[in-house]
């Protein structure tokens, strides 16, 4: 009996987290629109599992940020707006400098090399035109940094506005050569990160982040 109990409970486990994985994808990379009214069942149908894992998975989402409820009437894709946007990169660009600040006394020329690989990976990748592999190449940079400021709750802190970042940035980058900048951003940080100046590789990941934000500011500017 014991088993069997366990084995339910582990598949159950298992339906949240791929409803949890498939819808965050989904929202993140478009497929589900801001706005985008969701109801269980049909998230059900499509998915071919219960409503009880997507229940859970939409609560999870609504943690995240990516889904709206109110409670038994209706659940939202969230919204995309400028001032969310504001809000969210200010934040992850002041987290970053601290990383950076704390992770400065840890780098070796080796991890200063693979910042500069996983530079030069984004850059190939870039040529492909593959938005959701290029914020991954971008992503790799960045978590680098993290790692070696040794500071564990940094990246709990980031972990879901950098999914909401990454969901602004498919949303407006498809409109926006952003990467190409980015890249070259990386470089100076990775050029400053060898001349051992602490203070403008600080000022550097804060501008990357800060650029970013202008872009899409100046595409919204340009749309009205």
């Amino acid at each position: 009996m014991t088993s069997s109990k366990n084995d339910t409970q582990l598949k159950r486990s298992f339906m949240k987290d791929e409803a949890y994985n498939e819808l965050r994808k989904w929202i993140i990379t478009g497929k589900l629109q801001p706005g985008t009214k969701l109801r269980d069942q049909d998230l059900s149908d499509t998915l071919g599992i219960s409503r009880t894992p997507i229940r859970e998975a939409l609560l999870r989402l609504e943690n995240d940020g990516l889904v709206v409820t109110k409670a038994n009437r209706w659940t939202l894709v969230s919204p995309i707006n400028l001032e969310e946007a504001e809000n969210i990169y200010s934040i992850v660009w002041t987290l970053e400098a601290l990383a950076m600040e704390q992770a400065f006394p840890y780098f070796t020329l080796k991890d200063i090399d693979e910042l500069e690989r996983y530079n030069e990976n984004l850059n190939k990748i870039m040529k492909t035109g593959n938005q959701i592999a290029k914020l991954q190449a971008d992503n790799e940079f960045h978590n680098k940094i993290l790692q070696l400021s040794h500071n564990l709750e940094l990246p709990k802190l980031l972990s879901s506005l950098k999914l909401r970042i990454q969901r602004i940035e498919i949303h407006y980058f498809n409109e926006i050569d952003r990467m190409n900048t980015s890249y070259e951003e990386h470089k100076k940080i990775i050029d400053l990160l060898r001349k051992k100046n602490m203070y403008l590789a600080i000022e550097a990941i804060k501008s990357n982040w800060k650029n970013s934000l202008e872009s899409i500011q100046q595409f919204t500017d340009d749309s009205i």
